[in-house]
């Protein structure tokens, strides 16, 4: 960080900076900003507690990590925007399905997309927590599909509990596509919803290859609750174009990365 500025300067002006800051560098520290502002840690603590309360941030030990752009939205919001990046991502990741093939479908507005974009004529076995999902994958004549039941979550219109989780464990599936909230190479998978945890889980213990498909906003952020470390994947998809992404440093845990 260049230059310091004056210690008196509005906390609403100064949190402003940390979220320019937090999205230039893809990490803040509170110390650095400590000294960057002129102003005691004590005082960046409670900045990035009241970012993180207003769920700008994701406070981690010493400092803070970006929140995904659409973290807290509801499904249908994330479902209804239109999102080219989404559609072009999920028609690339397609290519790994095969005939005869047994495939995961994690939660997901882009899981969904895979889900659409599958060729017409694909025979598979689907398995998913997802209602919407199975929707979709009741269309082609060739799939069969099975639905984790237990209680719907709202926020994410997928099923959770005991019932959902002890189906998909009973199950081994030769592929999985995870949704992803949030994914950072140090820290994992991490999701906003701790119901859904265990579902994710089981799904990844359950295949024996797991392609994530995600944009770039969400590489480098971090969600309250992880699910898995980065290296339980096998590929990631992602945008060509990720400014200020350490795509190396997924790189470096052995996965594949592909930018379309």
């Amino acid at each position: 960080m260049q230059g310091q500025h004056p210690p008196a300067e509005l906390p609403s002006l100064r949190r402003q900076k940390i979220l320019l800051l937090l999205e230039r560098d893809g990490k803040v520290m509170a110390a650095e900003l400590s000294r960057h502002f002129a102003v005691s840690e004590d005082t960046i603590r409670r900045d990035l507690a009241e970012l993180d309360a207003g769920g700008l941030v994701q406070r981690v030990h010493g400092g803070a990590l970006p929140r995904p752009k659409d973290s807290g939205k509801d499904y249908f919001t994330r479902v209804g925007e239109t999102n080219e990046a989404k559609l072009r991502l999920a028609q690339y990741a397609v290519q790994w399905v095969q005939d005869g093939q047994t495939v995961l479908f994690d939660s997901g507005s882009t899981t969904l997309h895979i889900a659409q974009s599958l060729p017409a004529g694909i025979s598979l076995t689907a398995v998913t927590a997802s209602p919407m999902i199975a929707v979709a994958l009741a269309e082609y004549p060739k799939v069969r599909v099975i639905l984790a039941g237990g209680q719907l979550n709202p926020a994410t219109l997928s099923a959770s509990g005991h019932e959902a989780l002890r189906m998909i464990q009973g199950i081994k599936a030769d592929l999985m596509f995870t949704g992803v909230c949030a994914i950072h190479p140090e820290i994992g998978i991490s999701s906003l919803h701790f119901d859904e945890v265990p579902i994710k889980q089981a799904m990844f213990d359950s295949a024996s290859e797991v392609i994530a498909v995600t944009t770039a906003d969400k590489l480098g952020a971090m969600e309250p609750f992880v699910v898995v470390p980065c290296n339980r994947l096998h590929r990631l998809v992602t945008e060509q174009e990720a400014p200020g992404v350490d795509i190396e440093g997924y790189r470096q845990l052995g996965i594949e990365v592909l930018q379309v």
